[in-house]
């Protein structure tokens, strides 16, 4: 592992995850296909099983990220942002090429191409930010998650609003935008994000902020919902657009208050100076035997007379396979049965969900929409508040009554089946109520598996372990949105003699067997919350997080 700096004090945590929250914004940038997409299907002259195909490539290139989550104890954070950046660059750079029509006849496979690695920025910026902070705040990891996975769900929002306000509802001058403005946000955030070291838990002021900085991205999801509905019923002026945007933007920077506050009226608590560690910090202070000889077990370079010695020094009694609730290796968590429910889970929930996130225009459409941006607002603002409710929620009933979070992914498997089936059936004025149905539960099923992977698997190579977990939604996207949605809207299309497919028929076995698979999630997770109960006992057993007795975080 990396000679990583790390910055002692009680503020540096604060500062790095204010701007982890602008990161994630950009990291939600594939939330925009439904933006350009059918710019795109016009300009290229694509069927729709292509372009859903071309979504598939936008949900693999956002949830493959094993590179970065090796990567992630191996480099600091602002190399793997780095990465992102770069990706995010060339990626949009080439879709813009396209739509723009500025290089005619691009090869299809290119585009599916570009579309991998433009958002595979989303993976890079992602596990940058979600790993560092959720190291720094080690003892708060479902409001940490729910806090900055809820950011990258209402990114869409904020997209639609610079879309529609700013960007003149081009899809040419958006994959610009991409393609410009989210690198360079992210390299002015780089330098802030660093591992620090981790809040203690024992500053009374640590809940009031976390308090803080949900209040102010609800007010924030209120508001862009708010001004969502207005700019479909109003015209506005452009001074009034770029007001509304300006709006947006202080509740974007809100959480800074936090550092601020801080600096102005500290709390009295010992500053550290760099590399300078304390004797109560138990996740970061192994013993030097310790150290030294996770430093050899990580590089393969253990002998056994260095064990003997680590040994004798009281470091460890013996090389043996880690408990769950501590630290795993990505090869001893994968022959472990709570992996994979976890994984088949998270996989039949967000793969459900991903599919009607990809067809959201189409699904407007024919259920006879003709402006589909409120529907992504609207799915935005629900999957936003799924997240950072299902963060909060969790974490509080994990504490008080040690109830795994797995509970929560049950409630939000019975929730989409029922909604599938509603949606199937195209009861009236069912569209917009199920729409945000489906948007919760797939921001619970996300921001849920975060911290139970840690929680089950320890954090020291969480990043690679959440980000095969993430495998799921690009297996979910191919299977039921590229090959089952795809294929039957085609065929539904074809049979009205058109490209464009309208009724309820053209999603209807879709979503029937949206529901079956969300049926049998309902029973996956209970079977896997009944199996991990004894965990979160012990774990929690005392009204807070109990760390194992490993090596150390």
């Amino acid at each position: 592992m990396a000679n990583i700096v790390v910055k002692g004090g009680s503020r540096p945590p604060w500062v790095g995850l204010a701007a982890a929250l602008w990161v994630e914004i950009a990291a939600g940038n594939a939330y925009n296909f439904p933006l350009y997409s059918p710019a795109l299907k016009s300009v290229m002259g694509f069927n729709q099983q292509q372009l859903t195909m071309l979504g598939v490539a936008n949900d693999i290139g956002e949830n493959v990220g094993l590179l970065p989550g090796i990567a992630c104890n191996k480099f600091p954070p602002w190399a793997i942002l780095s990465v992102g950046v770069l990706a995010c660059f060339l990626g949009y750079g080439v879709l813009w090429l396209a739509v723009s029509q500025t290089v005619n006849n691009l090869p299809y496979w290119l585009l599916w191409l570009a579309l991998l690695i433009a958002t595979n920025s989303n993976a890079w910026f992602g596990t940058a930010v979600l790993v560092t902070n959720m190291r720094n705040f080690p003892l708060s990891r479902g409001t940490v998650s729910g806090i900055l996975k809820g950011y990258a769900g209402i990114s869409a929002a904020v997209y639609t609003l610079v879309y529609s306000l700013v960007l003149e509802d081009s899809a040419s001058n958006l994959l610009l935008f991409l393609t410009l403005a989210i690198p360079i946000l992210c390299l002015a955030m780089m330098y802030f994000i660093r591992p620090c070291t981790p809040a203690s838990g024992d500053d009374s002021s640590e809940h009031a902020h976390f308090l803080f900085t949900q209040a102010a991205v609800i007010l924030l999801a209120i508001y862009l919902l708010v001004t969502a509905i207005i700019i479909t019923v109003v015209s506005l002026s452009d001074a009034v657009s770029y007001i509304l945007v300006a709006i947006m933007v202080i509740f974007l920077i809100s959480p800074l208050a936090i550092p601020v506050k801080m600096s102005i009226f500290p709390s009295g608590h010992l500053v550290l100076g760099e590399g300078e560690t304390t004797s109560t910090d138990p996740l970061l202070t192994p013993s030097s035997s310790a150290a030294y000889l996770e430093t050899l077990y990580e590089n393969g370079d253990a002998s056994d007379v260095e064990i003997l010695l680590a040994m004798g020094e009281g470091a460890v009694k013996k090389k043996r396979r880690p408990k769950r609730g501590e630290d795993f290796r990505m090869h001893e968590a994968l022959i472990k049965a709570d992996f994979w429910l976890l994984w088949v889970v998270y996989f039949l929930g967000i793969g459900s969900g991903v599919t009607v996130l990809n067809n959201l225009a189409q699904i407007g459409v024919a259920f006879g929409l003709e402006d589909t941006t409120i529907l992504l607002a609207l799915f935005s603002f629900c999957n936003f508040a799924g997240r950072i409710g299902s963060g909060a929620v969790s974490e509080h009933f994990v504490r008080s009554r040690t109830i795994p979070r797995t509970v929560l992914m049950t409630c939000a498997h019975i929730i989409m089946s029922v909604a599938f089936v509603l949606f199937a059936f195209a009861i009236d004025g069912i569209l917009y109520t199920a729409t945000a149905l489906l948007g919760i539960c797939y921001g619970i099923l996300y921001a849920v598996m975060v911290p139970t992977a840690s929680e089950l698997f320890g954090l020291r190579h969480f990043g690679v372990i959440y980000n095969c977990l993430l495998l799921g939604n690009p297996v979910g996207a191919l299977l039921f949105s590229g090959i089952l949605a795809g294929y039957i809207y085609d065929a539904e299309a074809a049979r009205q003699g058109s490209s464009t497919c309208v009724g309820p028929d053209c999603f209807k076995v879709t979503f029937l067997a949206l529901a079956g698979c969300c049926g049998l999630g309902t029973i996956m997770s209970i079977i896997l919350t009944v199996r991990i109960w004894p965990v979160y006992e012990m774990l929690y057993s005392g009204g807070s997080y109990n760390l194992p007795r490993n090596l150390g975080h």
